[in-house]
């Protein structure tokens, strides 16, 4: 599993130049090893040394995952600094996080807690995607979005409440790519947009007469 990782980097991090290197230098993968040990007293309701394990792992990388959490193959953390899984997170296989991703919990939900990411999800920087919602395979979440509903398969969402721009390659809206987490329109600031110019229509209307 750790040479799958190691192979996924090199694939999908521009500035990876070697197995050794991202083995040494990598949080990203830093964090899983301390995941995966963890996440195996865990299971085994070693519970107290789970989160020593899991806390020395978020002290050296940057990085919270908690030891419940369920996580599949390949997992890539780029630039991995202030992420935070919740202890129900379920993640499948070949999925991408960038920094400042928070998988969490709304605060209001009992038992199952946290999303479900399906296999090959990209989560763009600073993203939050809260409460027990299943995002769907080959979904891409914009940076800084705030994910509270589900997201389809082959879906790209974007903005605060996060909505729906592109599914199954058709446009909604202007949508970003598989990495570029740029490109995006906001659609709460594109309807902020839309009430300014009718205000500013109304105006002109009193003004006139």
């Amino acid at each position: 599993m750790l040479l799958e990782t190691l192979r996924a980097y090199q694939r999908r991090d521009p500035a990876a130049r070697g197995k050794l290197e991202i083995f040494l230098l990598y949080s990203g993968v830093h964090a899983i090893i301390y995941y995966r040990i963890a996440h195996w007293l865990h299971r085994r309701q070693l519970c107290f040394l789970a989160r020593c394990v899991s806390q020395w792992g978020r002290l050296w990388t940057g990085i919270e995952i908690h030891p419940g959490a369920a996580i599949g193959r390949r997992l890539v953390i780029d630039h991995g600094t202030g992420i935070v899984i919740g202890e129900t997170t379920e993640i499948g296989d070949d999925v991408l996080l960038y920094q400042g991703v928070t998988l969490g919990g709304t605060g209001k939900d009992m038992g199952k807690r946290h999303p479900t990411l399906g296999d090959n999800v990209m989560v763009g920087a600073g993203a939050k995607v809260l409460g027990p919602i299943t995002i769907h395979n080959n979904a891409r979440i914009a940076a800084g979005a705030v994910v509270l509903q589900d997201v389809p398969a082959n879906a790209t969402a974007v903005g605060v409440p996060a909505q729906i721009v592109r599914v199954n390659g058709e446009k909604v809206r202007r949508y970003a790519d598989e990495v570029d987490q740029t490109s995006v329109i906001n659609p709460t600031l594109q309807k902020i947009d839309a009430l300014a110019k009718r205000i500013e229509e109304l105006e002109k209307k009193l003004a006139e007469k």
